[in-house]
């Protein structure tokens, strides 16, 4: 039987960005059919899944990557996909200052470049320096570049906040990136 965290990821691959994988589809604002998807991931994976554990994932994942419908017939990621979907959100204004946290390998390529989305639809930021050493982590040594969002937003950039109070906005440009911690 897989763990918990195994299954929350595999839940992820399919939310974000293979529904495919089990069978399923996602509608045009990234919700699946909950019995659809708890039939597909049994049918076709490894994993084994009911309700009550999905629902304890959505309850217990510590990033909230995941929202029920209001009858909990629907469920969705809240970003990070790489599928094209409407999550619903909203534009906000940013707070002045901004966070990315990556692994060492990809400093010169952003430096150059500019923070992008990459295969998501999303450059992701967080409001904290924790959260994005965190993030950096998974990615090897981690580097946190500091965003200047206020400054984006006055030029003009959208930002938007998921659900889970991610941040985010379609790209940086380098003009508005620095390395704080290496």
């Amino acid at each position: 039987m897989k763990s918990m965290k195994d299954t929350s990821i595999f839940l992820s691959l399919i939310l974000r960005h293979k529904p495919e994988t089990v069978g399923i589809s996602l509608d045009p604002y990234g919700w699946a059919d909950v019995s659809q998807l708890i039939d597909g991931i049994n049918a076709t994976s490894k994993y084994s899944i009911d309700m009550k554990t999905l629902e304890e994932i959505v309850r217990t994942d510590s990033k909230q990557r995941y929202s029920f419908s209001p009858d909990k017939t629907r469920i969705r990621a809240n970003q990070g996909h790489s599928v094209k979907v409407d999550v619903g959100l909203e534009q906000s204004e940013p707070p002045e200052i901004l966070f990315h946290g990556t692994g060492e390998k990809y400093v010169s390529s952003i430096l150059s470049q500019g923070l992008k989305p990459q295969s998501r639809l999303y450059v992701h930021l967080s409001k904290d320096t924790q959260t994005a050493v965190s993030v950096g982590s998974r990615h090897g040594k981690p580097c946190v570049f500091e965003v200047k969002a206020g400054d984006m937003h006055r030029r003009g950039y959208k930002f938007f906040i998921s659900a889970n109070g991610v941040w985010l906005t379609e790209s940086v440009p380098p003009v508005f990136l620095k390395m704080i911690k290496k």
